[in-house]
């Protein structure tokens, strides 16, 4: 079997499920709790990271992020303990990035110091809005003066920050985002990360929405619009789209998330989190247990919270690989996909699509166009029929 890792990177994904309160559009597993008591989360989450280093012996750890939730909710202290044990059970690479997920609320802010002294190279922040209106609507727990706050805190502690904002929002105009899209681009330091916002089934947003109360939903044509409007402004920013949501100057990408889209090789740590490793030639998807409390129980009374592993067959890899892969500006090595795969893509199926203006290829490797990003799944599914 293809021992394909190499081509992505390996990295550590840490999951801190705690938020100090659930947004109503979120589906991420996130919980909240009165009260959380670190040193026992701390010595759990150590535990882990051995039995993973025990299935991954030899590597060098090119990242490390820190994910949730709201991992700013962490003490310093508990990060630094988890940085200095993976550093015991792996080799670093010379050029680690590690990045800690944060809110901007001024209580987190004040920690930023703290974290970089813990080991946090970047930080990245969900602002959400630049309208104090809007994130009262998204429930956040921040206005703007507190982010913009705390976003300039953040850039005194660290060279490497990025933001998050949310478009498509409820009752907004394309004037509306691309005033607010040039005020953030203005703030940026190096990365911004630009989501569409979707409806989630089992979110309060999903639940209003199913029964017709979300108002001021965009329709998909506006939604598209803002789209290419992103694509536009950002790159006259000369911070142009390296994934579909996902912005940076040259040299400044998320290194953790392209081992995601590379389909490299991650270890997902913490409630819910998933990961994909390469051990004894096989390619394999792990899952743990998404409740935070059955995930601490399972890890203190039964040394392990693994719920399942899962060998991925290469026909499974080379659709993984082909899904997250076509999300990147770089598109997909087809000589890669090939090698995965056993077999190449068919090259019928991409010349319907190139006629289609969704695909282009470009020195072997097929990238998805303007027109083909906004609607993804379906070139993917056109591929892999």
């Amino acid at each position: 079997m293809i021992v394909d890792w190499q081509n992505g990177g390996f990295g550590i994904y840490i999951h801190w499920p705690f938020c100090a309160a659930k947004c109503p559009y979120c589906d991420f597993n996130s919980h909240v709790r009165k009260s959380v008591d670190q040193s026992r989360w701390l010595s759990a989450i150590r535990f882990e990271l051995k039995n993973n280093a025990i299935r991954t012996q030899g590597r060098t750890v090119n990242t490390i992020f820190f994910g949730g939730g709201t991992p700013s909710l962490m003490e310093p202290e508990t990060v630094a303990g988890i940085i200095k044990e993976i550093s015991s059970l792996w080799e670093l690479d010379s050029n680690l990035e590690i990045t800690l997920e944060a809110n901007p609320t001024s209580v987190e802010a004040q920690k930023f110091s703290d974290f970089n002294k813990a080991g946090i190279t970047r930080v990245s922040m969900g602002i959400q809005s630049l309208r104090d209106n809007d994130l009262k609507a998204l429930g956040r727990m921040h206005n703007v003066k507190e982010a913009r706050k705390a976003f300039d805190i953040a850039k005194d502690n660290f060279e490497r920050v990025s933001f998050d904002l949310i478009y498509a929002r409820q009752g907004q105009s394309i004037s509306d985002w691309k005033l607010e899209l040039k005020e953030a681009s203005s703030m940026a330091v190096d990365h911004l990360s630009l989501y569409q916002l979707t409806i989630e089934a089992g979110t309060r947003f999903g639940d209003l929405y199913e029964r017709g109360n979300l108002k001021g939903m965009p329709n998909d044509g506006l939604a598209a619009d803002m789209y290419d409007v992103t694509q536009e402004l950002t790159l006259q920013h000369e911070m142009p789209a390296y994934e579909i949501s996902n912005h940076s100057i040259k040299g400044a990408e998320s290194q953790h998330n392209l081992i995601y889209w590379r389909y490299g090789d991650y270890i997902g740590v913490g409630p819910g989190a998933h990961g994909r490793i390469t051990e004894g030639g096989n390619r394999i998807a792990t899952t743990t247990t998404k409740h935070p409390e059955d995930w601490l129980r399972g890890v203190e009374l039964q040394g392990t919270s693994t719920m399942d592993d899962e060998i991925i067959s290469p026909d499974d890899q080379a659709s993984e690989y082909l899904m997250m892969s076509l999300r990147l500006a770089e598109g997909v090595n087809m000589k890669r996909y090939e090698k995965i795969c056993g077999i190449p893509l068919n090259n019928q199926l991409i010349d319907k699509n190139i006629e289609n203006g969704l695909v282009e290829v470009v020195n072997h490797n097929l990238i998805a166009t303007m027109r083909g990003k906004i609607i993804l799944n379906t070139v993917i599914k056109n591929l892999l029929v």
